[in-house]
C-alpha cells in the first residue's frame, strides 16, 4: 500500500514501450532528432497555438528555469506558502534566478484568492531601487492541498497580475490531473485563462523523467535554450525525454492515466469518510488529506502502509484534532489498485 507519492509508481506501459522503440538506431542529440520535431507539433496541437517547449528531466529544474526566465534577479515571485517551489526545491528558483525572492501568501486549501493577492500588492512597498519588484505570480495546479484552481479563478488572478505587468507561471507537475478534473481543454486551463508559462509535468503522471517548460508567447522564450544548457538541464540523448512525452500525449493517454488516478483518489476519500476520517479538503485530483488518529496511524505503520504524516497546524479550525493525531497526505497513481485503497481504509477503520 504505497500512497507516499505518484513518483513511487513505475513507468506507464505505453511510455516504457516508447522508450524501447526509440532506443533502436542512432539519432542526433540535444533535441536535433525526429522525435523532438514531432513533439513540437504535438504540443502546438494540444494547446491550440504555436508554443515554445523546452524539455528537462526534473520538475525542480522546470520550475526554476521557468521562473528565472520570466523574472529579473531583483524580482519577486508571489506564491502560496505551501507551494512546492517554497517547501521542496532547496532554493532552486532563487539559485537559478540569480537571487529572485519568493514572496509567500496565505490561502485556505493551498489556493491563493484574488482578495489575498490584491491585498498583498496594495499593502506593501514595491519597486524602485530599495524594494523587490513583483514580477511573477506562480500558481500550483494541482495544489499542494490536492485542490484545483477552476478556470474562472485563474482568469481573475491572472487579470490582477497582468494589470500590474506581472507574469503568470503555473507549476503543472500534476497538470494532467487538473485537466482531467476540469471541464476544460488544456488551452482553456492555461494560456486562455492568462497563464504565460507552464511547467508541464509528465513524470508524476506516468513518465520516467520528463517535464516541459511551455511558453505560450514564443517571443518571451528568447534565450531559454541557452539558459537550459547553462543550467545543465539540456539532455544529450534528448530523444528519450521527447519519446516519453510523445507517448504520454498520444491518443489522450495522459488524460486516461490521470482520470484513473483521480478516480482512485475519489474512492479513497469516500472510503476514509465512511471510516470516520473524511478528507480535509476536496479531492479534486489525485491527492487525499485526512486527519488520522494516533491509533489508526499506528495500525497503518504496522501494516507497512506508505504515506506522509504532516503537522496538523494547517488543518481548518472546524475540524476536530485529537491528541496525537496526524494529517496524512496520500497520493494515488495510475498504478494504484482498488485492493490497495480498500485495505488502507479498512485498516484506518480498524476492521
Amino acid at each position: 500500500m504505497n500512497f507516499a507519492s505518484d513518483n513511487a509508481a513505475g513507468v506507464a506501459p505505453a511510455i516504457l514501450e516508447a522508450l524501447a522503440t526509440v532506443n533502436a538506431g542512432h539519432m542526433l542529440g540535444y533535441g536535433n532528432d525526429a522525435v523532438t520535431g514531432r513533439l513540437a507539433e504535438q504540443f502546438n496541437r494540444l494547446f491550440e497555438r504555436e508554443v515554445a517547449a523546452y524539455l528537462v528531466p526534473t520538475g525542480t529544474a522546470c520550475n526554476a528555469l521557468a521562473l528565472a526566465h520570466v523574472s529579473p534577479p531583483w524580482g519577486g515571485v508571489l506564491c502560496h506558502h505551501n507551494a512546492h517551489i517554497v517547501t521542496s526545491e532547496a532554493g532552486a528558483p532563487e539559485f537559478f534566478g540569480g537571487g529572485l525572492k519568493l514572496i509567500e501568501l496565505e490561502g485556505e486549501g493551498g489556493k491563493i484568492t484574488p482578495e489575498i493577492l490584491q491585498a498583498k500588492l496594495e499593502g506593501a512597498e514595491w519597486g524602485g531601487p530599495h524594494h523587490i519588484t513583483p514580477s511573477v505570480l506562480s500558481l500550483t495546479q494541482v495544489t499542494e492541498a490536492g485542490t484545483i484552481y477552476r478556470v474562472a479563478e485563474i482568469e481573475r488572478l491572472a487579470r490582477i497580475a497582468h494589470d500590474r505587468k506581472i507574469a503568470v507561471h503555473m507549476d503543472g507537475a500534476r497538470f494532467a490531473n487538473a485537466v482531467a478534473s476540469l471541464n476544460a481543454s488544456p488551452a482553456e486551463a492555461s494560456w486562455k485563462a492568462g497563464v504565460d508559462v507552464l511547467s508541464f509535468g509528465a513524470t508524476k503522471g506516468g513518465a520516467m523523467a520528463a517535464e516541459a517548460v511551455i511558453f505560450f508567447d514564443k517571443a518571451k522564450a528568447e534565450g531559454m535554450g541557452e539558459r537550459r544548457k547553462r543550467g545543465g538541464q539540456l539532455v544529450s540523448k534528448h530523444r528519450f525525454v521527447a519519446a516519453q512525452f510523445e507517448a504520454f500525449l498520444a491518443d489522450d493517454y495522459w488524460l486516461k492515466l490521470a482520470r484513473y488516478a483521480n478516480g482512485k483518489a475519489k474512492r479513497l476519500g469516500e472510503k476514509l469518510a465512511a471510516a470516520g476520517c473524511p478528507p480535509v479538503w476536496s479531492v479534486d485530483g489525485n491527492l487525499v488529506f485526512a486527519v488520522l488518529s494516533r491509533e489508526a496511524h499506528a495500525r497503518l505503520t504496522a501494516a507497512k502502509a506508505m504515506y506522509y504524516a504532516r503537522p496538523t497546524t494547517t488543518v481548518p479550525k472546524h475540524i476536530a484534532v485529537t491528541p496525537g493525531a496526524i494529517l496524512a497526505r496520500m497520493v494515488v497513481s495510475f498504478a494504484t489498485t482498488d485492493d490497495e485503497v480498500d485495505r488502507f481504509a479498512a485498516i484506518v477503520a480498524g476492521t
